[in-house]
This record gives structure tokens, C-alpha cells and sequence, in this order.
């Protein structure tokens, strides 16, 4: 199952990460996150985290692989796959599988460097960079959950 949005700007995008928020926030998910340079994962993943109360200030973990955030109303872990590639994804992929269950948020960003090796129930969400302004998010959920979830967006 798929569901695409146009953002039109950053209001737009605020809006539609405070939505998925709030159809995340009981159930918890593991989100990957695919997009070019500036396609705006983390500003999504922001957004997202603001909306639940993340109280520690959001980052891409370029560098640092994961973020954690205990501060809102459930545990989000965000992940970096660009600076592992493939070869350095097999050395936490037993980890991520371990961040895909129970009441939490997990947001894996450049997750095509996973190799399809992520869990099968999951949400992943492709944003494309239309033009400055505008960007298009596409979410496919696998698991009957996940479906829900983002079913709840249209």
C-alpha cells in the first residue's frame, strides 16, 4: 500500500510530519528514509520529534551513526546508513532488527544502503525534491499496522 503527498513548502511538511506523529505515536514504527541530498529527511525527522515532545535538539547522525531521543512521548532512535555503505551494514543489522519492535520510533535515514536487508514490517517513506519549496513524500507500509498508519495520512 501507497500513499503520496505534495509539500508545497515547510508548513506543509510541518504539517504533514505532525499528522504521521500523531498516527505513530501508540503504536510506534520503524521508518526508512530515502531522498537525495536536501530532499529533507531529517527535517522530516525533526518535525516528527518536535511533534512528540522530543526535548534534546535534532540532528542528522551523519557522523555519529544514531541519535537517540528519550525525551517525548516515546523512545526514537534515528539512523545514518550513508557513512557505514554496504560493507558496514552488516555489522548492525541485528541491531536495527532489534529497534523494529515494541512501542518505539526508529527513523533510518539513506536506508537503500541497507541492502533490503531491514525489517520486513516497516514504513518507507521516498522523498523527492520537486523544486525549492516543494517536496513529494511517498509512504509504503508493509504490515497491517504500518498500513493503518499510513492510511490515516490521505
Amino acid at each position: 500500500m501507497s500513499v503520496t503527498i505534495t509539500c508545497n513548502n515547510l508548513q506543509d511538511t510541518e504539517n504533514l510530519a505532525k499528522k504521521f506523529a500523531g498516527l505513530v505515536k501508540e503504536t510506534g514504527a520503524f521508518v526508512c528514509l530515502f531522498g537525495d541530498v536536501g530532499a529533507g529527511k531529517t527535517a522530516f525527522t525533526k518535525f516528527v520529534c518536535g511533534s512528540l515532545g522530543v526535548k534534546e535538539k535534532v540532528t542528522s547522525p551523519s557522523f555519529v551513526i544514531l541519535n537517540e531521543y528519550k525525551s517525548g512521548e516515546l523512545p526514537i532512535y534515528h539512523f545514518d546508513l550513508y557513512r557505514l555503505e554496504r560493507e558496514g551494514i552488516t555489522t548492525i543489522i541485528n541491531e536495527l532488527e532489534e529497534y523494529s519492535y515494541g512501542k518505539i520510533l526508529t527513523f533510518v535515514e539513506w536506508a537503500e544502503f541497507s541492502e533490503n536487508a531491514l525489517p520486513f514490517e516497516k514504513i518507507d517513506v521516498n522523498i523527492k525534491y520537486v523544486s525549492e519549496n516543494e517536496r513529494e513524500f511517498c509512504f509504503t507500509a508493509t504490515g497491517k499496522i504500518n498500513e493503518e498508519i499510513i492510511n490515516g495520512l490521505n
